[in-house]
């Protein structure tokens, strides 16, 4: 490394955020990303550890310490190139992924760890200020054409890998906007879809053709899954018309809270609510739009899309904010003996609960309350762990204020009835079956339909989604020529 005794000598500098009261305010990012001395300090920090975990804790291995010491020595251009070789979209875990290469960082072992998420971030956002992110357009042509189902990150890192191979590629989107859970489930103050539709013009300059408002197959009567379809296409028909034919949507069937009251007015699952507000942003209008305004909203759910429900609730300016969490509060700080080089469990604060909300931990609904069909509160209980099983603390029970309740549980499986139209054999968990094998890889069990990211591993990252499209495109490529150059 350029600085060997880095980490010894600088600290670690976070990212900073604008200020509450000034960023509750609007809808725009308002992370300070670090500038380039402070880029090349964090660089240097990067230790020559000999064996990097970091580069095995990223689902996609980018090759961290090679960036880390470019970025230190200056060269920028190079970093940009590193990072590109691994990751198609830095712009989107640069800003929304949660970093398990920091989590595997050897200097996190008993230190703060390299501000590896930073430093990635810092280098897209200098690559396309310095217009160092060309559209990269394959030199011939295959003849072979693919579709692609599903326009979030898997179905995006797919696309674009097979364009770039020289295969036709056609990427279909049943909603009005190219990004799936991208475009319409992350907020726009966590990541501005700007970064998407850019990406989008370079993909078109590689030859991909987009095609939105397209549903393939179709979705169960009643459905909650955003839907903003125009257009149904079948399986039979993209079977005719393509060589391959890739499966790349979200896991997008939410876990509901079957407890008396589901019925009333006013509970709504978070993909009915963050979605709503992110075409607004775009400039939509939306009738009977989902609004927290001057409500006491109750989030159900402690993970991310709870986060996010979160901070737009505070943006609509609602009048209280508290989210649920059935597992009990973590501790502050991880056990690092225990847990490196894993995913540590330990108490997140999102810059979401930062702007306001309570927290509860440890707590189950029992119930939902209202009055002329709209709820009003929530019948609570606290519970513990006894032995790996949930119990209610007897006594605890309590009613809650609430004018609006967001369930944020998580998603089980992709939408059954997409992959039953397909005939594609699924898991026990409701996911697309196709293994990940070298030979045969993301193939399912119907022929040429291959399946990637949450709908074939479940809900998951959009790094893990990056990575799943880049290898399923690697496997449909070789799929489709008997070999492949792609990296895998």
């Amino acid at each position: 490394m350029g600085k060997v005794t880095g980490f010894m000598e600088y600290e670690r500098v976070e990212e900073g955020y604008k200020p509450v009261e000034e960023r509750v305010k609007h809808y725009k990012e308002f992370v300070v990303g670090l500038d380039e001395s402070q880029a090349k300090v964090q660089g240097a920090r990067c230790m020559d550890c000999g064996t990097p975990f970091c580069n095995s804790g990223c689902p996609v291995n980018n090759v961290i310490p090679d960036f880390n010491d470019l970025v230190f020595r200056g060269d920028w251009k190079n970093a940009i190139e590193v990072l590109h070789s691994t990751n198609n979209f830095p712009e989107f875990t640069g800003r929304i992924c949660p970093a398990p290469c920091e989590a595997a960082c050897v200097l996190n072992v008993n230190d703060d760890a390299v501000g590896i998420k930073s430093i990635e971030h810092a280098i897209i956002d200098r690559a396309w200020d310095e217009g160092w992110v060309q559209a990269r357009p394959p030199k011939h042509k295959t003849g072979r054409r693919v579709a692609v189902v599903g326009s979030g990150p898997a179905g995006m890192a797919a696309a674009q890998q097979l364009a770039r191979v020289g295969h036709d590629v056609t990427l279909f989107e049943k909603n009005d906007r190219i990004g799936g859970l991208l475009r319409y489930g992350i907020p726009d103050f966590k990541m501005e879809k700007s970064h998407i539709d850019r990406r989008v013009k370079q993909m078109e300059a590689e030859g991909v053709a987009f095609r939105t408002g397209v549903l393939v197959g179709k979705l169960p009567e009643g459905s909650k899954v955003t839907n903003w379809a125009k257009e149904t296409l079948t399986p039979e028909q993209l079977h005719k018309d393509f060589d391959a034919i890739i499966l790349t949507g979200g896991a997008e069937q939410s876990r509901d809270l079957p407890v008396p009251g589901r019925d009333l007015d006013g509970i709504h699952f978070a993909m009915e609510f963050l979605p709503q507000q992110n075409k607004v942003n775009a400039g939509d209008k939306v009738k009977g739009q989902l609004r927290a305004d001057g409500k006491h909203v109750i989030v159900i759910g402690g993970g991310d899309t709870g986060s996010d429900c979160v901070g737009t609730s505070n943006r609509h300016g609602a009048a209280s904010v508290t989210q649920f969490e059935l597992m009990p509060q973590p501790p502050e700080e991880e056990n690092r003996p225990l847990t490196w080089p894993y995913w540590p469990y330990k108490l997140r604060t999102s810059s979401s609960h930062e702007e306001g909300c309570e927290r509860e931990f440890a707590i189950a609904t029992k119930e939902f309350i209202g009055e002329k069909g709209k709820v009003t509160g929530l019948k609570t209980v606290r519970v513990e762990w006894k032995d790996g099983k949930m119990v209610e603390v007897p006594g605890s029970e309590q009613v809650l204020k609430a004018d609006l309740v967001l369930l944020a549980m998580g998603f089980v499986s992709p939408v059954a009835s997409i992959l039953d139209t397909f005939g594609v054999d699924k898991d026990a968990r409701g996911n697309a079956k196709a293994s990940t094998d070298f030979a045969g890889g993301y193939a399912t069990n119907v022929p040429k339909v291959f399946a990637a990211g949450d709908m074939r591993r479940g809900q998951s990252l959009v790094v893990w989604a990056i990575r799943e499209g880049r290898q399923a495109a690697r496997a449909v490529d070789e799929f489709l020529m008997g070999f492949s150059d792609l990296p895998r």
